[in-house]
């Protein structure tokens, strides 16, 4: 499924018109739709357009699995995603439109929670553990670094938590945008500091 997907992606992008485009567009809607229909859709991805850049979304049957911001290597995430996850990775938008729409209510103020099932597969032990407390910490609201990891029954774990936070595989949508230093300073974040800095001043805008 990966090849095939490659394989259009490349026709696309070397396609010398808008028509041939339009045609292997719609070729790539169908495989998708037809890899849907017989299960063979493991991990479905889109683009959305935001007001951080281009982010890439990913999601298996079980929910959200991948958020990746634009100075990320698109092409190498996706790659990751075959490797852990399933070979079988096709661009798929219709998958993903839920998760798309609450994002665009998130980014308008609309939305201050997220309603989409989320996949954790990629976070194992305690880094899960730390993502799954960060879930809890509300909207325009922060916790240190400290703080998150008394949560989570291991006060000293201050640097693992940050190792979790700056991994976290699904970001927005598991906050870790709202954790920040002791000193109240934001700290390192995985789409760079200046997301962060935008992500805090939206929700507090609110």
């Amino acid at each position: 499924m990966t090849d095939t997907n490659e394989i259009l992606q490349a026709r696309l992008s070397a396609a010398p018109d808008a028509g041939e485009s339009a045609a292997l567009a719609r070729l790539q809607a169908v495989l998708a739709r037809r890899a849907a229909e017989e299960d063979l859709l493991d991990v479905a991805y889109r683009e959305l357009d935001t007001p951080l850049g281009r982010l890439l979304l990913a999601s298996t049957p079980a929910g959200l699995v991948r958020v990746a911001f634009p100075l990320e290597d698109a092409e190498a995430v996706l790659a990751s995603l075959a490797a852990q996850v399933s070979p079988r990775v096709l661009r798929a938008p219709a998958r993903l439109d839920a998760v798309a729409r609450e994002l665009d209510e998130y980014f308008d103020g609309r939305r201050h929670a997220f309603d989409v099932p989320v996949d954790l597969q990629l976070a194992r032990g305690f880094r899960r553990a730390v993502l799954e407390k960060l879930v809890d910490v509300p909207y325009a609201r922060t916790v240190s670094y400290a703080e998150l990891a008394a949560r989570t029954g291991s006060p000293k774990a201050v640097r693992a938590v940050g190792t979790a936070c700056a991994l976290n595989p699904v970001p927005l949508v598991v906050p870790c945008h709202r954790v920040v230093r002791s000193d109240g300073t934001p700290g390192s974040y995985r789409g760079g500091a200046e997301a962060k800095r935008r992500l805090l001043a939206l929700e507090a805008a609110a």
